[in-house]
């Protein structure tokens, strides 16, 4: 599902039925699901192990938060429904907007993509900041509760096993409590320990899908005067083990970060990672690193693997508890879809809420977020079984999509409308198969 085919956000489409819910993991995808939780109950507690200040500063619970994070356009429109004006707050705070046709420079298969013809807005910002202004939307609601420094230690689940009815949390020095609830989300990210409760309690764990690529993240801030809004992205691809990008984010500044893939890591002082952007076939991180000051020192992030825990494919699971966001998935950030991901997530537990069987309410949603996961793990998973040291299980048409999509970034060098058609995709308002396109194949496909 992309922002083409899910039902957008109706604020009337679900009846608040009283009741509590509890989100653990104060997390974009957390948030955005206590957001449409609010339609639905009385109370609902976000509960998050880190303290959580008013300004926008990375916390030890999302080591990538230095790292870049684009708002595409299927995040975007879908938070700004769920919280009108979040866009306008966003640039308000410093925030940039790429026009995606003069300001955002893609390199690929040998050669930057040829501008678009249509206005595609990339919004870009540091991930503290997003977070922050949707954390306080999200405390701004009615019956909404957010409880920072609060460890959950446990599910509650009823005697029998067969629902979850809360959470063990451990506050501080306020020792051990109890949170009730009708809903329980998981939104811890890649330390889920839902699978282990599950396993202990009687339950298949989900399956797992493990792609590794064993990439490494560097990353810094440089200053960047105020009306240039450029982003330059050249992420690694086969057989090129490097890349790099720079984003505009607040502050003035720009994010500069350089990667690589399978042991290929870069390092973590400002002249070694120059060094590692000057061996990009693309001049611009480096040149920057060089005529700007550096803003900071170099924040490192490893990515072993992509990671998919495929609850849909379960026959049983608990009443009472959903997992979301990372969770359930983590793919290779090269194209930044996470948050996208993540907010077409909330409005998919928006529907399975609005549906009258509660009972059946976890599966219908995992079946619902599988086909929303898809599009973002085909991309990411099929960039990187470019490389032959990739290694895991890989699904059917991989292949033949790695070699279409190689040659439709080769023919976008020249063709603006390829380069829209990409982009679309990479936005997720629309889905990768909308490149088979005969007017996007024609294009792809033609003889040179």
């Amino acid at each position: 599902m992309t922002l083409a085919t899910v039902p957008r956000y109706d604020p009337g489409g679900l009846d608040g039925g009283g009741g509590r819910a509890v989100v653990v993991g104060a997390s974009v995808a957390g948030l955005l699901a206590a957001r449409v939780l609010a339609d639905g109950f009385e109370e609902v507690t976000v509960v998050d192990r880190d303290p959580l200040v008013d300004e926008p500063t990375p916390r030890a619970g999302v080591p990538q938060a230095r790292q870049p994070h684009v708002l595409w356009e299927a995040g975007r429109a879908t938070i700004e429904d769920l919280f009108p004006g979040y866009s306008d707050d966003l640039v308000a705070a410093g925030g940039a907007v790429i026009d995606s046709r003069r300001e955002f420079e893609q390199y690929s298969r040998g050669g930057f993509l040829a501008a678009g013809t249509e206005y595609l807005p990339v919004y870009s910002a540091t991930r503290p900041l997003y977070e922050l202004l949707l954390r306080r939307r999200v405390a701004a609601l009615d019956g909404v509760r957010v409880r920072p420094g609060c460890r959950v230690t446990d599910y509650l689940a009823d005697d029998a096993g067969a629902a979850v009815d809360g959470v063990a949390v451990r506050d501080g020095g306020a020792g051990r409590d109890e949170l009730p609830a009708d809903l329980v989300v998981d939104a811890t990210g890649r330390t889920s320990r839902t699978p282990r409760w599950l396993d202990e309690h009687g339950y298949a764990p989900p399956p797992v899908d493990e792609v590794r690529i064993d990439v490494g993240y560097s990353s810094t801030f440089v200053e960047r005067p105020e009306d240039d809004r450029r982003a330059i992205v050249a992420p690694a691809e086969a057989p090129r083990t490097r890349g790099g990008l720079v984003a505009p984010v607040e502050g003035g500044r720009w994010l500069v970060n350089v990667h690589g893939v399978h042991g290929d890591h870069p390092p973590a002082d400002p002249d070694g990672v120059a060094d590692f952007a000057a061996s990009l076939p693309v001049p611009q991180p480096r040149r920057i690193l060089d005529e700007r000051p550096q803003v900071g020192d170099v924040a490192r992030y490893p990515f072993p693997s992509n990671r998919r825990r495929r609850y849909e494919d379960l026959d049983r699971f608990p009443a009472g508890l959903v997992v979301v966001g990372d969770a359930i998935a983590s793919f290779n950030p090269i194209y930044g879809q996470g948050m996208s991901v993540a907010a077409l997530e909330a409005l998919a537990l928006h529907r399975a809420l609005a549906a009258s069987d509660r009972q059946g309410l976890p599966l219908r949603f995992f079946d619902s977020v599988a086909d929303i996961v898809d599009g973002a793990w085909a991309m990411a998973v099929g960039a990187d079984f470019g490389f032959p040291q990739t290694r895991g299980p890989k699904s059917r048409g991989t292949r033949f999509f790695g070699w279409y999509l190689g040659r439709l970034l080769r023919a976008a060098h020249d063709d603006g409308a390829l380069t829209d058609a990409f982009v679309r995709v990479l936005s997720m308002q629309e889905a990768p198969a909308s490149l088979l396109r005969p007017g996007v194949a024609w294009r792809v496909l033609k003889p040179v």
